[in-house]
């Protein structure tokens, strides 16, 4: 396996597929990049710790491979780890043919390219497929749609390389996002009741927390128990427990399956979410209640002629009112008492009608005109989730909120994120300004807040952030978006001692994306992953053929405790436990990352 990044993703995915997987892994990064701690998992943190650690320390042998612009200069560091296997770090400038040869790519069996920018991930991805036409490939990209073609285009020129019908899986091409992967987690943490939410093509996944004993088709996972510390080390949560561990865990709170369902038409979309504003947002509340007293001032004064005029008829009775009202030359003389006294009462509603209708058109053309630009927080707004921060992931955790109708008000300190669009899209309010001064968060109405969710890249800002909206709200709901997990552990622990009564929750966004990314280079389609605690259930989609656990097994038969569940075959929701696994068949499973890992 090759990785290449600049940033803690690809020392992430590197440590995620030698402690989980087993895998052989070439690790290539700018050379700044060299002596930075990676992450670790589960087991390896050891072996992997004291493997980078070797590799900072050692002798490195510089080779050039070209002089001029399009050049990269390269250092090579090798050092051997447990069992005889050879791991490598290989730094580089810029990610050339001649890069990726040294990296071994064309002798590889798969590539993730994991940089922070989409134009070099796809440069270097053009260039691994001419090296590896075999080659499966793996990238980050944040735009979606520019993914989709580039998928396509990369399987097509594995396939005409490889010759007809030779295409095969393992020339696959994946394209992932570690926002998408981490946005509904992020979203689903900070909203208490919202569901976590695993979707592909014709099924719905949908995992909510419910006592061990709840309703629902299956438990994914058995939460800390009571009092325990769910963030630290020393109670982890049960993944994928059987049915007696269930039975005995009362009091316990679990992540349950709670519907398997036919996507449909999708979700619905949030309100306000075209260019055109609603009709109700073009004119204030004050201004739709003059206009309701208008009207049934109108109303009035017709009934009234109609009931002083014997023989007139009601509609000829609003007709005549309305003249009055518009000052329509048509004086009541010769006309009984009570016909006179309203029209002079008409002619006064009419003036009073006059500015009403004159302030309605310059509020609606204002709310036209202001369309495009950013709201403020309503006054009267409450209940809301304030989302600091509108980068990458803060964009696509704002999507995520929006599409669960959930209130939103967005902090920003720079004036030209890419989020700023979105929120404009969505007619979210957003506060710009720095949340570290004073006012800031007071203008996001964080006093009336449901929950603050600090996902900006700073883990400082988020920290600080969440410090001061503890002292206006000791209460408040509060998720961080923190790098390093021995400071998210440590932040984690002093807030719930010093908050005992309020939510806290720190999650990397590392930490979810990384599974998805190792699944993908094994050939695995994730297609998400839930957050229990600070572990990751990995939802996935496999073909049965080929695997022993699977093939020729009930569905019931299949699931092995604390690796593995079978939850539906893809396209179907009415999977029976007796039902029998074909060749045929694709499955969506449940898994641990060792369980995925075993099922390889």
């Amino acid at each position: 396996m090759v990785v290449c990044g600049d940033d803690g993703l690809a020392h992430r995915l590197t440590a995620e597929l030698r402690g989980v997987y087993g895998e052989q892994v070439t690790l290539v990064v700018p050379p700044n990049e060299r002596t930075a701690r990676p992450p670790v998992v589960g087991r390896a943190r050891a072996a992997s710790a004291a493997l980078f650690d070797r590799v900072v320390s050692a002798a490195v042998g510089r080779t050039g491979t070209g002089s001029g612009p399009g050049s990269a200069s390269t250092a090579t560091v090798t050092s051997t780890g447990n069992g005889g296997d050879t791991s490598r770090v290989l730094e580089a400038v810029e990610i050339t043919e001649a890069v990726l040869a040294e990296a071994g790519v064309e002798r590889a069996a798969a590539l993730a390219l994991v940089f922070d920018d989409d134009e070099t991930n796809i440069r270097a991805a053009l260039t691994a497929r001419r090296l590896n036409p075999r080659l499966r490939l793996v990238l980050r990209l944040y735009n979606r749609r520019l993914g989709q073609h580039i998928e396509e285009l990369l399987d097509q020129a594995a396939a005409l390389a490889a010759g007809d019908g030779e295409g095969g899986t393992d020339a696959s091409t994946t394209v992932l996002s570690d926002a998408d992967t981490a946005a509904p987690a992020l979203a689903a943490t900070a909203v208490a009741g919202t569901s976590k939410v695993v979707q592909t093509e014709g099924l719905l996944l949908r995992a909510v927390e419910r006592p061990a004993a709840g309703s629902g088709l299956c438990t994914l996972a058995l939460l800390s128990p009571p009092g325990a510390d769910p963030e630290g080390a020393e109670q982890e949560p049960r993944l994928l427990p059987d049915d007696d561990e269930v039975r005995q865990a009362a009091g316990r709170a679990a992540v349950v399956l709670e519907q398997v369902s036919s996507a449909g038409g999708g979700e619905s979309a949030a309100p306000g979410r075209g260019g055109v504003p609603p009709f109700a947002s073009l004119f204030s509340r004050r201004l739709r209640w003059s206009l309701a007293g208008m009207v049934a001032c109108v109303v009035a004064l017709a009934v009234a002629l109609w009931v002083v005029s014997p023989g007139i008829h009601p509609l000829r009775a609003f007709y005549y009112t309305l003249l009055d009202l518009f000052a329509i030359d048509n004086p009541a003389i010769g006309a009984p008492l009570g016909r006179q006294i309203l029209q002079l009462l008409s002619g006064l509603v009419g003036l009073l009608l006059l500015p009403v209708l004159l302030a309605a058109v310059l509020e609606a053309l204002g709310t036209f005109r202001t369309a495009s630009a950013l709201r403020k927080p309503p006054r009267g707004l409450g209940g809301h989730v304030v989302l600091l921060g509108l980068g990458k992931i803060g964009t696509r955790v704002l999507t995520r909120l929006r599409e669960l109708d959930i209130p939103v008000v967005c902090v920003e300190s720079d004036p030209e994120a890419r989020g700023l669009a979105t929120a404009r899209r969505l007619r979210v309010p957003v506060v710009l300004g720095d949340v570290t001064q004073e006012g800031v968060l007071e203008s996001a109405k964080i006093h009336r807040a449901y929950a603050l969710l600090a996902v900006t890249s700073a883990d400082t800002t988020n920290l600080e952030a969440v410090l001061y909206a503890r002292s206006v709200r000791p209460d408040l709901r509060v998720v961080l978006r923190l790098y390093d997990d021995d400071f998210a552990t440590a932040v984690y622990r002093t807030l719930r001692a010093a908050y005992p009564h309020a939510l806290t929750r720190s999650r990397s966004v590392t930490h979810l994306a990384a599974p998805a990314f190792a699944g993908a280079m094994l050939g695995r389609q994730v297609l998400g992953a839930v957050a229990v605690e600070r572990r990751v259930l990995l939802f996935a989609a496999v073909d049965v053929a080929g695997h022993v656990q699977l093939e020729g097994r009930t569905v019931r038969d299949a699931f092995r405790a604390g690796s593995w569940r079978v939850l539906a075959l893809e396209g179907r929701t009415d999977t029976a436990p007796g039902h029998v696994l074909a060749k045929g068949d694709r499955v969506v499973v449940a898994a641990t990352r060792r369980g995925l890992a075993e099922l390889r």
